[in-house]
């Protein structure tokens, strides 16, 4: 009888995941290897990438729990297995806290076991201050350094990024909670931080200067996240089950993972990496679906995304050095280093002549869910059910290369957005210009994965938006208060079909024209 294969899937204890004999990737070398690193290490990667499970290894390595490497790459790797004193913090657990006093209270609560064990200092009042005397304690006690692991240590401030008062005041309570770690250097053997954004967010290290920023390097780029050989070599028989369930061959199956799930590179020499979640989910379910996208997106995101006017339409292939997103979030400039450290973009590519690397959504997953979230931002609102539902409406038309009843799916939906809800002046000025109405076709084609491009350039202009879709190039001209036939004459006087018809894909004009008083779609024609 075949074992039954147990997978990760949500589960995030180092020793929960051994003691029940799951499905692990071993990267055990690379936790050996970021041990002995350097005393301060800094990791950041985008949330359920498994960040959680690399604090609870090194937290049990540096444990001595020797058992539960048994069989890895550790147990060849590591002779003498120390007990340090490990003080682990999941500052995850202060988000949602409805005042600054919770924050305070879920910091000594997860003090308060280790002062259990090492005891307490009454005339210490403050977190900071319990911490520090803490680990001189410990010192004392064991004679051996301790080893601080703070995970997700930028969560509270991220809960109050869009409230400037509550952030400073969270800034002012993270600080004291971290100054100890500067502080009690003499006591520390080895501190870890890992969060999404980026270590230096709102100097609250700024006591810390000799962190080692390991987020770029390639000796680490896979130490989160599984990479396409350890995924057939581990998930093979998973793999081809799937297969199996969808019909379809080996080959075919992995090709599917890959446009799904994978895609995620975090150095200039990085092999392409899966999410770990959302493969493990796949595998576990026998079903592909979203679900990274299904624990949740953050509303931070989209707030910062309206902070700073950022152009949907130049999310992609993005031509950026290092600093500009890789940047300090209190230095952001643009949404760029928000979008990459939280995982809606990533490196696909480094020119080593210019320094510079290329952007863009790393999978489908990503990619169709970003679109799905933001598809209510730039609308007003606009129903997300409603969305979905014209979204798999439009992509069903496509299919049939209807696309006649494709656009009357697009106008419907055009003519439910509330656009002078609560006398929204703005928005109502949007929809007198084609950009607008660009965007949301744009957003709509791209929930559907279609390879989607705006303002492509051919030899006497540009073209509004180009769809590909299985066999077909789509070329759109949009007009404003114009005519179809006008916007369907500039495609063909500009020549904007010329690019596509020496391939083998079936090429078709589409000129629609908008109206301003209806602000949804007023007409069009189809070549």
């Amino acid at each position: 009888m075949q074992t039954m294969r147990r997978f990760t899937a949500g589960i995030q204890l180092f020793d929960n995941i051994r003691e029940r004999e799951l499905i692990y990737v071993d990267k055990t070398d690379l936790v050996y290897q970021l041990a002995h690193e350097s005393q301060f290490v800094f990791l950041s990667r985008p949330r359920r990438f498994g960040k959680t499970l690399l604090c609870s290894t090194l937290k049990c390595y540096f444990e001595g729990r020797k058992e539960l490497f048994e069989g890895l790459a550790m147990e060849k790797l590591e002779t003498e297995w120390k007990k340090y004193p490990v003080f682990h913090f999941n500052l995850s657990l202060c988000k949602n806290q409805y005042n600054l006093q919770g924050i305070t209270r879920e910091l000594e609560r997860q003090l308060r076991p280790y002062e259990e064990e090492y005891g307490r200092d009454l005339n210490d009042e403050t977190p900071g201050a319990r911490f520090a005397s803490l680990m001189g304690r410990a010192y004392k006690q064991t004679d051996l350094k301790c080893v601080v692991i703070l995970d997700e240590y930028d969560a509270p401030l991220l809960d109050a990024l869009d409230e400037p008062e509550k952030l400073a005041e969270v800034r002012k309570i993270m600080q004291e909670f971290y100054q100890p770690l500067k502080a009690c250097e003499e006591f520390e053997h080895f501190v870890f931080i890992t969060g999404i954004t980026k270590f230096s967010q709102l100097s609250i290290f700024s006591t810390l200067n000799n962190i080692t920023n390991v987020t770029m390097l390639p000796q680490y780029s896979a130490i989160c996240g599984i990479t396409v050989d350890e995924a057939l070599d581990v998930f093979k028989p998973d793999i081809q089950e799937l297969a199996d369930r969808y019909k379809c061959s080996y080959d075919e199956m992995v090709d599917k993972l890959k446009a799904k799930y994978d895609g995620y590179n975090f150095s200039m020499e990085s092999p392409d990496v899966f999410n770990p979640f959302s493969l493990t989910m796949v595998l576990k379910n026998k079903m592909i679906d979203s679900y990274w996208f299904g624990t949740g997106t953050p509303t931070y995101l989209f707030e910062q995304m309206k902070r700073f006017g950022t152009n949907v339409l130049s999310l992609e292939n993005i031509t950026a050095s290092a600093s500009e997103f890789d940047a300090p979030t209190e230095n952001m400039e643009t949404i760029l280093p928000l979008l990459y450290q939280s995982g809606y973009l990533t490196i696909k590519d480094y020119n080593f002549d210019t320094n510079q690397y290329v952007l863009d959504f790393p999978n489908a997953e990503v990619r169709v869910g970003f679109m799905r979230n933001l598809l209510p931002v730039v609308a007003a609102k606009a129903s997300t059910l409603l969305a979905t539902n014209t979204v798999a409406n439009i992509y069903a038309s496509l299919l049939k290369q209807d696309i006649d009843s494709a656009l009357q799916y697009i106008k419907a939906f055009l003519a439910s957005i509330p656009y002078l809800e609560h006398g929204n002046s703005q928005l109502e000025n949007l929809t007198t210009f084609e950009a607008f109405y660009e965007t949301i076709m744009y957003v709509i084609f791209s929930m559907m994965n279609n390879y989607v491009r705006t303002q492509v350039k051919s030899a006497n202009g540009r073209s509004d938006i180009v769809m590909f879709v299985k066999d077909t190039v789509y070329v759109f001209e949009l007009k404003i208060n114009g005519t179809a036939q006008e916007a369907l004459d500039q495609i063909n006087s500009k020549g904007y079909l010329v690019p596509y018809e020496a391939g083998n894909k079936k090429v078709v004009k589409v000129g629609v024209a908008f109206s301003k008083e209806t602000k949804t779609i007023e007409d069009w024609i189809v070549e």
